[in-house]
């Protein structure tokens, strides 16, 4: 089987079904996006951080092939023999869980803090900022189609769960959270 098809030359591709839509359509947008921040994830894990850490990682980048899948294939239809996987409630029920096992080791939040740190959780905050842009898109697209609504749960919390889980990353690697300073003229 070759990569190429030669099916989307002229700006079209095909959800799961068969319907061809526009390649800028707003669903292909919201599962693209979803692919760029299961890459930054990949990113991530490669930089061989704790065994823990990539667990989780590998654990969420595999939700986020059933994210895909799941806004590929519009109006919940299955073609006969094969199902969609779908994220259901327990997937955002245990991203909680991870959140509720990870947060109370960390120092309580009293300031914003500043993306950074180590490479790792720098990364981690980018991958917060782009699951925060699909989670948009994903509401976005609820607005003029029907989608799984535990999609844009799964997604609310998985920024929570990356934001948690790069000040545990820097707080492992002895690494000080930098604090925004509001007033700019005290920087």
């Amino acid at each position: 089987m070759r990569i190429y098809t030669r099916t989307g030359d002229r700006g079209e591709t095909s959800l799961f079904g068969g319907k061809r839509v526009p390649k800028d359509d707003l669903r292909i947008e919201t599962y693209g996006t979803v692919d760029e921040l299961n890459s930054v994830l990949g990113i991530i894990r490669a930089m061989k951080m704790r065994k823990s850490l990539d667990r989780i990682l590998k654990k969420i980048q595999n939700d986020l092939f059933v994210v895909g899948a799941d806004l590929a294939s519009p109006a919940r239809k299955n073609r006969p023999g094969k199902t969609v996987p779908r994220i259901m409630k327990q997937d955002v029920t245990a991203l909680e869980a991870l959140i509720d096992g990870i947060e109370p080791g960390l120092r309580p939040l009293r300031e914003f803090i500043l993306p950074g740190g180590s490479p790792a959780a720098a990364h981690l905050h980018l991958a917060r900022a782009l699951c925060r842009r699909v989670e948009r898109s994903a509401v976005q697209l609820s607005r003029v189609e029907s989608i799984n609504p535990f999609i844009v749960a799964y997604l609310n919390r998985l920024s929570d769960l990356l934001f948690i889980l790069a000040r545990w990353t820097n707080h492992r690697s002895r690494k000080k959270e930098i604090v925004w300073v509001r007033d700019r003229n005290h920087q």
